[in-house]
């Protein structure tokens, strides 16, 4: 792989893909979105890994999409490349993803952040949608998931003008859930995919999609899912492993069975 650096069990049950196109500031282009999804789509069906941690460098996570390769495209071969294809995936895979992130995560960036499930910041990160500045917008995402992340008002506000949130306004906003100094983000990003990896990853997969879900149904719809995806985790082993160790107040095996 040119544009990513994948390792499988980093930490036990915990995988890294690192973004590597530093002179270019991680700009994600087509390549490097592919061999995101193509290794996104090999971990999921990886038992040895329950939690995986996307990240760049402590300059840039990304500092967008890669602008020379759409300046001279037409409305049609934009819709003909279906660039944004690959970026489902990220959204369809099915174990926790977190986002590490330290320097810029603009527009593409911002929104590839955001996708993710969690997003670890340091005290360097900076994020925005600043695609007004270029006449153009958010293609993949940015203003959906930052609306919902921040609010219309802010979400409004950060779109239309392209400025930039601080990792300390986006901590207040509510965009990420934790910021560190920068020596310190992946250290973070490892104790928290580590906590998460030591329970069933039956349950945590099937909560993951039960809380994603609640973004795209009304209210009375999305407590159906989780109230179907609570019973189901009845069928599985380490939900009776997890209720018989809190009886026999012993620490739980979890197998993802």
């Amino acid at each position: 792989m040119e544009f990513i650096k994948v390792t499988e069990e980093k930490e036990p049950f915990v995988a890294l893909i690192e973004l590597n196109r530093p002179k270019e500031l991680n700009a994600l282009n087509r390549q490097l979105m592919e061999e995101v999804r193509d290794a996104l789509q090999l971990l999921d069906k990886n038992d040895k890994v329950r939690v995986i941690i996307i990240t760049g460098n402590e300059k840039a996570f990304a500092a967008g999409a890669d602008i020379k390769q759409m300046a001279d495209k037409s409305a049609i071969d934009m819709l003909m490349i279906d660039q944004f294809s690959t970026w489902d995936q990220i959204r369809k895979t099915k174990k926790p993803i977190i986002a590490a992130v330290s320097g810029f995560a603009l527009g593409g960036g911002c929104e590839f952040a955001m996708t993710c499930d969690m997003i670890i910041a340091s005290e360097s990160a900076k994020f925005g949608q600043p695609e007004i500045k270029i006449g153009t917008m958010p293609g993949a995402g940015g203003t959906q998931r930052l609306t919902k992340a921040i609010g219309k008002a802010k979400a409004m506000e950060l779109i239309l003008t392209g400025r930039f949130l601080s990792a300390a306004e986006a901590h207040f906003y509510g965009l990420v859930n934790k910021v560190v100094p920068v020596e310190m983000f992946m250290q973070e990003a490892f104790a928290l995919a580590k906590e998460i990896a030591s329970m069933s990853p039956v349950a945590t997969q099937l909560a993951k999609e039960a809380v994603n879900r609640s973004f795209e149904t009304q209210l009375d719809e999305g407590l159906a899912f989780e109230r179907k995806n609570f019973y189901l985790t009845f069928a599985s082993e380490d939900q009776k492993e997890g209720m018989s160790a809190f009886v026999e107040k012993r620490a739980p095996n979890f197998k993802g069975k």
